[in-house]
């Protein structure tokens, strides 16, 4: 009768790491690779596919995150999009953008005949027109 193994119920580790800790001893360090796991899940009327909880919790995918599908030679790849913050510029700010930008005399000219044609007073952008060289 074969001795029980220490395994039992289990599967045995599938990487042994030998890291030698002293001349003498040496300490056996069992590691397992992480196993993607695999859940099915069907797909609404409407193409609509529940994703398990668990794996949207792993990736941070909340009601109403954006996701991308991609398109694959085996099947298609859903995963987590990144989105950025953009900014939304006031016509105040694009004003001093346009005031603030300005190179030369000419160009100071033409910003602020733009800031007017937004309604926008030059005199009360705070901005530095061009020095004069």
């Amino acid at each position: 009768m074969d001795p029980p193994s220490r395994f039992a119920g289990r599967a045995p580790p599938l990487y042994t790491r030998v890291m030698p800790e002293h001349r003498t001893i040496r300490q056996t360090v069992v590691t397992r690779p992480e196993v993607p796991r695999k859940e099915t899940s069907r797909v609404g009327k409407r193409g609509a596919i529940v994703v398990p909880a668990r794996m949207r919790r792993k990736f941070g995918i909340d009601e109403g995150s954006l996701v991308i599908a991609e398109e694959r030679d085996d099947g298609i790849l859903i995963r987590p999009a990144v989105t950025v913050p953009v900014e939304i510029y006031t016509p105040a700010r694009v004003a001093e953008f346009l005031l603030s930008n300005a190179v030369n005399t000419q160009d100071y000219r033409a910003a602020v005949r733009a800031v007017r044609k937004l309604g926008i007073d030059p005199r009360t952008i705070a901005h530095e027109p061009p020095r004069r060289r």
